[in-house]
């Protein structure tokens, strides 16, 4: 697995504008090579500030909308609608101001879908539609993301992994049914970590003081069933975007200077 690199910003809000930015290009530059490009959305402050900070740019239009596959990291096993969903947060912020093309934002089930209250089934089926978008050339039963984006929980947790339970010990599936997760609502569906692994880059997303302790431990060897964080890599590149407060605890040795 790739070595995690840092980049830190002086707060949460230049943060999710240089996040964005990045994010742009790395999309544009996919679309020039392959013709699409593909992305994995989160959720949470930070997730959504980015998705925020997306809607504002100035170059957000060099994004070929109708070419980007939007898929997610995890989910809240909510109604349709319900505002506390991830996709109906990413709508909010962004996805409803551009022009997507519909079957390319692929949203997972939600509890009053076509699987009812059964998130087991839910994830059986987004891990199929995952794997009917992978070609020979991804290597395994999901797409070869360009981008997968987490957020990082003050817990360590990322998607809906949370230390010790069963999900994030998951070896083979690719998405999975979570029940009594630690934070509302207990029931979700999430990416695993060899979904996540999947990825070309991996980024993970941590602002504010209440996550520097999570990422002080995420990148200082903590082991992945304890630190879900930590095992959060892609392919070729992990990247930790971070504000100053999130950065606080880490070792100096770890600490870039932090940018402007």
């Amino acid at each position: 697995m790739t070595t995690p690199q840092l980049v830190v910003h002086r707060d949460k809000e230049l943060m999710a504008q240089a996040a964005a930015a990045r994010l742009i290009t790395k999309v544009v530059d996919a679309q020039a090579s392959r013709g699409y490009a593909s992305v994995v959305l989160t959720g949470g402050r930070n997730g959504n500030g980015l998705l925020a900070a997306l809607a504002t740019a100035p170059a957000r239009d060099a994004i070929d909308w109708g070419r980007l596959e939007l898929w997610w990291g995890d989910e809240r096993f909510l109604p349709e609608g319900d505002p506390e969903r991830n996709v109906t947060q990413a709508r909010e912020a962004l996805l409803d101001s551009v022009p997507l093309d519909p079957k390319r934002v692929h949203a997972m089930p939600a509890s009053d879908g076509p699987f009812g209250k059964d998130a087991d089934a839910a994830a059986e089926a987004y891990a199929a539609e995952l794997a009917e978008h992978a070609g020979p050339e991804n290597h395994g039963p999901v797409p070869t993301f360009d981008v997968l984006m987490l957020g990082v929980g003050p817990d360590t947790h990322v998607a809906s992994l949370f230390p010790e339970l069963p999900a994030v010990r998951e070896t083979e599936r690719t998405v999975v049914g979570v029940h009594g997760a630690p934070k509302p609502p207990p029931t979700r569906v999430t990416l695993t970590l060899p979904a996540i692994r999947a990825a070309r880059e991996v980024w993970l997303l941590a602002a504010g003081e209440d996550k520097a302790q999570a990422a002080a431990i995420a990148l200082s060897g903590a082991g992945e069933i304890q630190a879900p964080a930590a095992g959060a890599r892609g392919r070729s590149r992990t990247l930790w975007l971070l504000d100053t407060a999130a950065a606080s605890q880490l070792p100096r040795s770890l600490y870039p200077p932090a940018s402007p």
